[in-house]
């Protein structure tokens, strides 16, 4: 056992350029100026680059690394790259390896190709990415490849952010810079920083590759588009924490070695509420590190299912009528000196920092409710939302017993108590009282609060992390703001923040909700509470570009009236682009697959009948069959006609905003109509005639 640890321990970091590997090999002053940069904010000194490249470069080349790239997160929501080799040709005819710091700080990729949203014409081509010092350097082997790779922030010839680390790095500063005005306030004069920090469990499907080569909507789409409910689905429970199949375990085995070499912190495996369904999450960090790190746990996880014979389906509903994948993003604020600004303490009660951090993200979730939803807005959560197994689309805070007796205190005047857990007490001799927790958990709400820190449950399970996070920091850092004049300004602070408290808690008690989130009494509840429902994934994008939406990002300096709109076009034309694709795959599979099937087997039927009645006696089985199965079958070609007519009136229409509500509108309900005839089929058709792989072999067969 002491010799597997050792091994872990060995291994973890191996591939990443981390702080032992900097003050290792940079010269003293070198990294103490660099940590100033990473720790303190410090602007970066380009003099330095040079030296940091070159050390960088040696660790590499000792590591097996012939490229750089710089890595950076454009709006397609995955990562892009483009690789250089360190070859510098010499007069002599030979090569030496070489990298310098203008390498290491700045690429020139083609801003052109990338969703732009209208930023980037498509004749300027010109873009840059640049260093991301705050996130380290890593070496990742693809094969026999191996590259050092560089976190990089992508920004367009004019500045104007083209992905989505930009936006991320800058909310940290704005939060940072508000949270601590707050903290100075308040009396704490040694906390220099704030950061956010965050902790994003990710969950995943792996079928068996020879299931999913069969399955042109899984290639093509991520999820299936045709599929008939199995005889047994995630009923029994028994699923959720149950033993690990050893294939699975060992590809989790090699996920964790491959992760930890990155310098990914994974730390909890299970299997999750679905068959075939598992989760993955890692110790918290950095909310820019965790985001880069989600990035590497996704790409892993899809390298090392390859490898095993399996496919991951990271889709956030691969499997209609089973539990679909989520990414819970756990999230709280930490200052440089170690306090978790969202630690309660024993007595939260009389905890003011806390409790002003606390109301501040009460006030900021309840204000920017619209902004948050449409933060985790795509096609893929538009199934899995509100669905009885995620939160709904209404957005809502749960705070547990404890906190929202302090809450609801507050808004009578000041809190004067808390209440305790106690002891749980079990009933067997041999084992001790266990500590009981102030609250229960409520997995069924969006944003919860979970000890110290809260939980953001509506993130879809292929989303960057970067999207919701940066909404998160922005409006909370806005609401610090405003706390921060009032009490900069204020005579007397305690009183000041006992009348900022008592507001927050009177005028947004509205968004706090300790029930069961998936009924439909919530739902009334939370319409006489006029919280809003957007179950759409198109009414949530149209309210971005809400006046209030605007200004806060530009009074934080996160995103500008342009970079806001630009994402704003980009998330419609995907959600188009991405219902076009899976109603064209539908089409090519009902034609070419489901339909022949369909008519083969009725061929089959109709020789029965004849056959049977050739004897003398009456075929009222087989009649009946083939009745059924022609009839299903012209339903299916009815339906197939009717999505092809609406997928080419769509082809027609040019406005973004258009295009995206008739594929809500016309589109997905033509792709549903489809569907439901041609589950029907897959349940009438001759099991060896059907061509696709069935939901219960791709779920319980590995």
């Amino acid at each position: 056992m002491d010799k597997d640890c050792e091994t872990v321990t060995a291994v973890f970091g191996f591939n990443v350029f981390n702080d032992s590997a900097m003050r290792e090999r940079l010269p003293k002053d070198v990294y103490k100026w660099i940590r100033k940069t990473i720790n303190n904010h410090q602007p970066f000194d380009p003099a330095l680059a040079n030296v940091i490249a070159n050390a960088m470069k040696d660790w590499a080349i000792e590591k097996g690394a012939t490229h750089f790239c710089h890595w950076f997160q454009p709006m397609t929501g995955l990562t892009a790259e483009k690789h250089d080799s360190f070859i510098s040709p010499t007069p002599d005819g030979r090569t030496m390896m070489e990298f310098s710091g203008k390498e290491l700080c700045q690429g020139e990729p083609d801003a052109s190709s990338f969703p732009s949203g209208g930023l980037r014409a498509t004749f300027e081509a010109r873009g840059y990415t640049a260093w991301d010092c705050t996130s380290p350097v890593f070496i990742k082997e693809d094969g026999k490849n191996i590259t050092l790779y560089i976190p990089s922030v992508f920004c367009s010839y004019t500045g104007l952010a083209l992905d989505k680390k930009t936006p991320l790095l800058r909310s940290m500063d704005a939060l940072d810079k508000q949270a601590t005005r707050v903290l100075s306030a308040l009396g704490n004069k040694t906390s220099q920083h704030v950061t956010a920090m965050l902790g994003p469990e990710q969950e995943y499907f792996l079928v068996d590759r020879s299931f999913y080569e069969k399955r042109l909507d899984l290639i093509l789409t991520g999820r299936t588009l045709f599929g008939a409910a199995p005889p047994r689905g995630q009923e029994m429970d028994d699923h959720y924490f149950g033993t690990l199949h050893e294939r699975v375990a060992s590809f989790m085995h090699e996920v964790n070695i491959e992760l930890w070499k990155l310098g990914v912190s994974a730390k909890t495996q299970h299997n999750e509420v679905a068959p075939a369904q598992y989760e993955l999450a890692p110790v918290f960090t950095t909310v820019n590190v965790a985001t880069d790190h989600n990035q590497l746990t996704m790409e892993t996880l899809q390298k090392v299912a390859n490898r095993h014979g399996f496919i991951c389906l990271l889709h956030e509903k691969p499997f209609a009528g089973i539990n679909g994948s989520g990414k819970h993003n756990n999230w709280s604020m930490v200052t440089d000196d170690g306090i978790n600004l969202l630690d309660p303490g024993e007595t939260p009660h009389d905890n003011m920092v806390f409790l002003v951090m606390l109301c501040a993200v009460v006030c900021a979730v309840d204000k920017y409710a619209k902004l948050l939803r449409a933060s985790v807005a795509n096609t893929g959560n538009e199934h899995r939302l509100g669905a009885n197994e995620a939160p709904p689309a209404i957005v809502s805070i749960f705070l547990g017993e404890q906190l929202t007796d302090i809450f609801d205190q507050l808004a009578n005047g000041d809190a004067t108590s808390s209440r305790q857990g106690g002891e749980l007490k079990l009933g067997v001799s041999t084992l001790p009282p266990l500590p009981k927790d102030c609250t229960d958990r409520n997995r069924t709400s969006p944003f919860a609060f979970t000890g110290n820190k809260f939980e953001f449950r509506m993130v879809g399970s292929t989303q960057s992390t970067a999207d919701p996070t940066f909404v998160l920091n922005t409006i909370v850092a806005d609401v610090l703001a405003e706390i921060a004049d009032e009490l900069e300004k204020a005579k007397d602070v305690k009183s000041s923040v006992q009348k900022i408290l008592r507001k927050i808690a009177t005028e947004h008690s509205r968004i706090i909700f300790n029930g069961d989130n998936y009924t439909e009494e919530w739902v009334a509840e939370a319409e006489k509470r006029q919280l809003p429902n957007i179950r759409s994934t198109v009414g949530s994008l149209a309210t971005i570009m809400d006046e209030e939406n605007v200004n806060v990002f530009e009074r934080q300096k996160v995103l500008s009236r342009d970079e806001l709109r630009a994402r704003t076009d980009i998330l419609l034309e995907a959600y188009s682009m991405q219902i076009n694709i899976e109603a064209m795959t539908m089409l090519n599979i009902a034609k070419r697959q489901i339909l022949p099937a369909a008519i083969k087997y009725s061929g089959c039927l109709a020789d029965a009948v004849n056959s049977v009645k050739s004897t003398g006696i009456d075929a009222v089985t087989q009649k009946s069959m083939l009745e059924q199965v022609s009839e299903l079958t012209s339903s299916a070609d009815k339906a197939l006609k009717g999505l092809e007519e609406v997928v080419e009136k769509c082809a027609k229409i040019e406005d973004a905003s258009n295009k995206a509500e008739f594929c809500r509108d016309k589109v997905i309900p033509a792709m549903c109509e489809l569907r439901q005839f041609a589950d029907e089929l897959e349940m009438n058709i001759d099991a060896d005639l059907w061509p696709l792989p069935t939901y219960a072999e791709m779920l319980f067969l590995k």
